[in-house]
């Protein structure tokens, strides 16, 4: 008989943590951004990917400490509480729900993106795509349909895949000459690209589940956390890179894995590329969603028998606002870029709280780490600009509602879910 868990499932291997931290780091972003970063900072954009992918690689070893040493009391919201008190834990824990309703219409505007360059219409049709996309994962949520791990690692297995083929197949395309001018737009560029590339590298917080779904946490974290920066650091800069050396001064555009397959092997390319950016807007919006109704149905007034107050409150609120902003965005009065910055900001914000967190929690050089982290990430959230507002609105308002007390039948020593964790905490029953 297999080894179980004191949850009754099965333990995680190494590489099983590490394919899930994959998943958690990748997604539908990965195939807007790179066009994003080019447009902002042309060829330079890739220092940008360099510094960040450093920044990444220090957070990882702050939530790695932090999930050996506080296991998933809480996820963010208990890293938060444990180092600065409830009231901070608790508006980390609203950042992110909000976080993850306002990224919704981002990712189904990346499909609607995808979709239209697969029509081969011009970009306003990527807004009634994109609107169709967000009522489709509204109406899985409301179902309640939940994928198991094997499945939801399937889509990012294709997107790896994918990657790799377009960055390998479009390079005999690469030309020199579009390394040059490397400072098209100067530094104000470069600085302008790193606030909304920090959006490819939310995810590390998912060791705050990962962690007890390990069989031996201390020998196995550290290792599972370099397997996935190593992965991720790789397809990230291969796919900065080849966007800017093969598609030159169309590196800008909203579809740019679209553009490199399109270049490797043709028009049939540039479909397949679609349909997998379907598919994963699908995925990873259902997957946030469900991990953001389990957070709102901690944070909501506690009842005596769980309920699912939590999915309806999250599907009427990204319906609420999702629609609007997509709608804006096809009006031109705000940008995807501007829309990017929002979701940025407030997980950016969650980074921050939970670095502040271990700077008091940690010693040695995860402790040296987030002193590093902390002030940079805060940067980072203040180059977003505007967005700065909508984060201060959420957690001043976080702070002041009233502590959620446990119901009468919960068990002592109930936790909190972290939302974000739950996207790599789903199993396969």
């Amino acid at each position: 008989m297999s080894e179980k868990l004191t949850d009754g499932r099965p333990p995680l291997s190494t590489a099983g943590a590490a394919a899930l931290y994959i998943g958690a780091l990748l997604g539908p972003s990965l195939l807007l951004l790179p066009g994003l970063a080019a447009r902002a900072a042309g060829p330079a954009s890739l220092l940008v990917w360099l510094a960040l992918l450093v920044l990444s690689g220090l957070i990882a070893v702050v939530f790695c400490a932090l999930g050996t040493r506080l296991g998933s009391t809480g996820g963010v919201a208990g890293y938060t509480a444990a180092g600065l008190g409830e009231r901070a834990g608790r508006a980390a824990a609203w950042c992110f729900l909000a976080g993850v309703v306002a990224g919704a219409p981002v990712v189904c505007l990346i499909g609607g993106s995808y979709a239209a360059a697969a029509l081969g219409t011009d970009e306003s049709s990527a807004i009634p795509a994109a609107l169709v996309l967000l009522a489709l994962v509204l109406a899985v949520r409301l179902v309640g349909v939940r994928t198991g791990v094997k499945l939801q690692m399937a889509p990012v297995a294709v997107l790896m895949a994918l990657v790799l083929f377009a960055v390998l197949g479009s390079a005999p395309h690469s030309r020199a000459a579009n390394w040059t001018p490397f400072l098209p737009y100067g530094w104000a560029g470069v600085a302008r690209a790193a606030p909304p590339l920090m959006f490819a590298f939310v995810g590390w917080e998912a060791a705050a589940s990962l962690t007890t779904r390990l069989r031996d946490p201390r020998r196995q974290l550290r290792l599972v956390v370099l397997i996935a920066f190593v992965v991720t650091s790789l397809l990230c800069l291969g796919l900065a890179a080849a966007t800017v050396a093969v598609l030159g001064p169309g590196a800008g555009g909203a579809v740019p894995l679209a553009d490199l397959m399109r270049a490797a092997i043709g028009d049939s390319g540039r479909i397949l590329a679609v349909g997998a950016a379907l598919v994963l807007t699908l995925a990873a919006t259902n997957t946030y969603l469900t991990g953001a109704a389990e957070l709102a149905e901690a944070l909501l007034p506690p009842t005596p028998t769980p309920g699912r107050r939590g999915s309806y409150a999250v599907v009427a609120t990204t319906a609420l606002t999702g629609g609007p902003l997509i709608a804006l965005v096809g009006s031109g009065t705000l940008t995807t870029d501007q829309l990017v910055a929002v979701p940025t900001a407030l997980f950016l914000s969650v980074y921050v709280a939970c670095t502040a967190a271990a700077v008091r929690i940690l010693d040695g050089l995860p402790r040296l780490a987030a002193l590093v982290c902390c002030p940079a990430v805060l940067a980072l959230v203040l180059g977003t600009g505007w967005p700065v507002l909508a984060v201060a609105a959420v957690a001043v308002t976080a702070a002041a509602l009233p502590a959620r007390r446990p119901a009468p039948t919960e068990p002592a020593g109930h936790e909190l879910p972290d939302g974000a964790a739950h996207l790599a905490s789903h199993d396969s029953r």
